[in-house]
Parts: structure tokens; C-alpha cells; sequence
């Protein structure tokens, strides 16, 4: 296999004319855990399971969030903001020539893509066959003076100084390690052809183990860091992508993410608001200024939130909560009930009161009010239970899922903005 010490950019300009379909832009499916469509759905489990994991799930995650926000090392290796497979959505994924399928996390809060490789007596068990680069006649290993080996956190080389190697850990003890490695990369498209991408700079995984699913085989970075699979294809799809997230009841639909020309975000409702440098570029911050409920304006005293699509529930400063509460508590008619989980702090009993009528929520970031309705910010618990899906926390906002249900969402990394609009995702 040979080294490869072209800078990444280059070696994307030798292959634009495999890159036409993409720059016309292409849309693929997204696939939340918990669809009929995904590997890791459990029929038997019932909505509160679900609702319960996904919240559990959810305060792990925002907790290693807040850890990789704030430290980008930790004892000489990068600690990744992924916890796992704590994340909620999936793509489906086809590596190598010839290509090999599988599904691997999708996630906007973090940057290398990666899946298992032969060989790997390290590895967790895994149900799909690991990918086998000794079979793929595009598969290269990544030199050590390569632009994309400098790209990462914290870079090594292989004894004989020719291979670039990579080490992430997770906050919950996992770890995956490995090569740094190019690749061609092909998505399924619906009703057109498929998407091939050539030099795909991803880690090639001889060592993983932790609490992976066996049903997943690595992860697809969407954040803003340089190694993400956004800023690799750079102005192949001009910076810019965008998803429509179908909300978690719909089972039928599957949620779609869209790359280039296809990732387009308009209408008479849309609304930008600009992204945030930060200490850690993998995310995408926004400043979140105050919200507005029945007319009352609560304003936020720390307001850099995270957009962050694999997180379930909106996580904000906890005296912010506590007023928003307290104003839902005075208008909403309802009787509160005590969530036994202790994971939400404000439920409602609707056993008598099926067509109450649950307040909208603005939020108001920079240059844009947003409009939430109670499906951006209320979770059915179970069939006489809703939630607000607002936690408390007391360092790092977070803007989860939920509150981007059934808004098309598009990432401009070129002009550095965050646009919605409101949609039925059901529909794309």
C-alpha cells in the first residue's frame, strides 16, 4: 500500500471529474436509532423506554461535550466529543473499490471519519465484515508530512516514520486507533446515482473497544474541523450542507441530509443567524440571546450555545430554565406531575386534557427569532405524560434535536452562518 504525501486539497483537484455528481449536490438519507430502518431499533421497547434512553443518552453525551469543549487533550491523546454511540443519527455508508456497506454514527459534534479494518484482533465484535484495505484498489495510507496527519489533534508516525497513525479516546473509556488513511467513499442516493468521492482522509481503525455497538462500524464527522468530511470536499459542495429532521414520531420517513447544490435553505420564514469561531472549531456555535414566551421576553445571561444534531434534548443555563418553568407552570392549565426518573424537571398530566393547546417558545439568537412549537419543545414521556424537553445545565448550551424537528437547517461554512427554515421533513 502506498504512502500518500500530497496535501488532501490537491489530491481532490486531481479527481474533480469524479466529483461532478457531487458538486450538482446530492441528498441521502439520515437515519435517527430508533426508525424501523436502523440497526440498533429494539421493537420491544416502549416509548417511555425510548424517551428515557434517548434523555439518558442525551446528559452523557452533553457532559463529554462539555469535556472536549474545554479540554482538547487530555493526558497527550485527543479526548472526542462522541461518547460511543451515543449519538442519534445514522448514515449509511460504502468505503473502498469495490465498495463495502455500512452504518456508521453521523455526527455534527465531531470531525474524523473512521470505521474498523482488517486487521483487528483489538477490535469489538462487529455484525457487518471489517473493511479490508488489502482489497480495495483506492486505499492509501496518509504520510506523516502530509496537510491532513498535521490536521489532527495529536498526530504520531508508524516506526519507520512513513505512516500517519491516529489515537482518539472516549470519555467513557473507549478508544479507537489506527491508520490515517485516503479512501473513496460512495453514497446512495434515492432515485439517482450513486455519489462517489475520491480521497477521503479517514482513520482506518486496527484497535477499538468500549461500548460500540456491534450494529454500528464507525463514524461519519459532519463538524467543522479540517479533517470532517464537510471541510475535506470544501468548495466541491461550496462549504455548505443542510438536514431536515422528521420528527422522532414519524417512522415512515426517514430525515434527510443534503451536500452542495442540494443544500439549499429559502423561504419567506427563513432566518441566519452567524456562527461563532470557538475554541473548538468542530462545533457549531451560535449566540442565543433570549426567550420569549406569551409575549414575555427571559433573557439569557450566557448565551454561545452549540447546534448539535446528536444530542435529543436542549440543554440551558439552569436560572434560565427555572424562569421558563415557572412562566410555562403559570400558563399552561394542566395539572404537574413528578417525573419518577428524576431526568426531566417539568411534566404535565394530559389524561383529561387532550387538546390542550402548549404555549409556543421563541428563541432568540443573533439576527434571528426563532419560533419553536410544542413539537420542538415538549416530549411525549407516555401516553398521559409530556415533558418539556429544556434541562438545566450549568456549563454548555446545547440546541438538541428535538428543538430542530421539522426545520430545514443549513450550514454555510463559507460565510460562517447557521439558516432555518420551517419545513415538513416528512416531505424532502
Amino acid at each position: 500500500m502506498a504512502s500518500s504525501s500530497l496535501a488532501l486539497s490537491s489530491l481532490l483537484l486531481l479527481f474533480l471529474p469524479l466529483l461532478a455528481s457531487a458538486k450538482g449536490g446530492f441528498t441521502v438519507e439520515l437515519i435517527h436509532r430508533d426508525s424501523p430502518k436502523s440497526p440498533l431499533y429494539d421493537p420491544s421497547k416502549t416509548l417511555s423506554d425510548r424517551v428515557l434512553e434517548n434523555a439518558r443518552q442525551s446528559i452523557a453525551r452533553a457532559d463529554h461535550l462539555r469535556r472536549a469543549f474545554s479540554l482538547a487533550a487530555s493526558d497527550g491523546t485527543y479526548q472526542s466529543p462522541v461518547v460511543s454511540d451515543i449519538a442519534a443519527y445514522l448514515m449509511e455508508v460504502n468505503i473502498g473499490t469495490p465498495a463495502n456497506k455500512f452504518f456508521a454514527i453521523a455526527d455534527t459534534g465531531s470531525d474524523l471519519t473512521w470505521t474498523d479494518c482488517e486487521p483487528c484482533e483489538g477490535c469489538y465484535p462487529q455484525d457487518s465484515p471489517l473493511f479490508d484495505p488489502t482489497k480495495s484498489s483506492t486505499y492509501r495510507d496518509i504520510s506523516c508530512q502530509a496537510d491532513a496527519c498535521a490536521n489532527l489533534p495529536r498526530p504520531s508516525c508508524s516506526s519507520d516514520s512513513s505512516t500517519c497513525q491516529y489515537t482518539y479516546s472516549y470519555g467513557d473509556g473507549s478508544h479507537t486507533s489506527g491508520n490515517l488513511a485516503s479512501e473513496t467513499f460512495t453514497f446512495d442516493v434515492a432515485g439517482g446515482r450513486p455519489v462517489k468521492i475520491p480521497k477521503v482522509a479517514f482513520g482506518c481503525s486496527h484497535d477499538s473497544q468500549g461500548s460500540f455497538s456491534n450494529a454500528t462500524a464507525g463514524l461519519v464527522g459532519l463538524g467543522g474541523g479540517p479533517l470532517s468530511l464537510v471541510s475535506q470536499l470544501g468548495s466541491v459542495i461550496d462549504k455548505k450542507f443542510s438536514y431536515c429532521l422528521v420528527p422522532h414520531s414519524e417512522k415512515s420517513v426517514s430525515s434527510k441530509i443534503s451536500f452542495g447544490a442540494d443544500a439549499v435553505v429559502s423561504g419567506r420564514h427563513m432566518v441566519s443567524t452567524p456562527l461563532i469561531p470557538g475554541r473548538q472549531n468542530t462545533f457549531y456555535t451560535v449566540s442565543l440571546q433570549s426567550l420569549t414566551v406569551d409575549g414575555d421576553s427571559i433573557p439569557v445571561n450566557s448565551g454561545d450555545v452549540i447546534v448539535d444534531s446528536g444530542t435529543t434534548l436542549t440543554m440551558l443555563d439552569s436560572s434560565l430554565v427555572q424562569s421558563l418553568e415557572d412562566k410555562l407552570t403559570n400558563i399552561i392549565d394542566l395539572p404537574t406531575v413528578k417525573d419518577p426518573q428524576g431526568l426531566f424537571n417539568l411534566c404535565f398530566d394530559v389524561s383529561k386534557s387532550r387538546e390542550v393547546q402548549l404555549p409556543d417558545i421563541t428563541f432568540e439568537f443573533e439576527g434571528a427569532a426563532l419560533t419553536l412549537s410544542s413539537v420542538n419543545t415538549f416530549i411525549l414521556y407516555h401516553e398521559n405524560t409530556v415533558c418539556l424537553a429544556i434541562v438545566p445545565t450549568e456549563e454548555l448550551g446545547i440546541i438538541g434535536n428535538i428543538a430542530q424537528q421539522n426545520f430545514n437547517i443549513g450550514y454555510d461554512l463559507e460565510n460562517q452562518k447557521l439558516s432555518f427554515a420551517p419545513a415538513d421533513c416528512t416531505k424532502f
